[in-house]
C-alpha cells in the first residue's frame, strides 16, 4: 500500500505496509526531508486525528491511498498548523483572474 504525506504544496508518496508503525513512516520521511522523527507530527486527514508513533497504520485505520498531513515542530517547541494546498484552491484563484485551465 502507499499513503500520501502532504505538507504545504508538497506530496510524498510513501510505500508502506499496514503493519508498519507510524514511527517507521517518520523514519522514512527523515531520509526525504532531513527532519528528526521527534520534530514530525502526522495527522490523518480529514479526521484530524494525530497518529501515534507506537501504533501501526492499520491500528489507526490508515488505509491505502490515505492522506496524512505532516507538520513540523517550530522554534517555540509547538507544532505548526496543518497547511495543505488542495487542488480546488488552484481553481478558485485561477477563476478569480478570469482565466481557465
Amino acid at each position: 500500500m502507499y499513503i500520501r504525506v502532504k505538507r504545504m504544496k508538497t506530496t510524498y508518496f510513501i510505500q508502506c505496509d499496514p503493519t508498519e508503525k507510524v514511527l517507521e513512516i517518520k523514519q522514512k520521511l527523515n531520509v526525504l526531508i532531513d527532519q528528526p522523527v521527534n520534530d514530525q507530527r502526522l495527522t490523518h486527514m480529514p479526521s484530524g486525528e494525530v497518529l501515534e508513533d507506537s501504533k501501526s497504520l492499520a491500528d489507526q485505520k490508515v488505509e491505502n491511498d490515505a492522506v496524512v498531513a505532516l507538520t513540523l515542530r517550530k522554534d517555540d517547541n509547538k507544532f505548526e498548523e496543518v497547511n495543505i494546498v488542495r487542488p480546488d484552491d488552484f481553481c478558485q484563484s485561477r477563476d478569480a483572474e478570469g482565466g481557465s485551465w
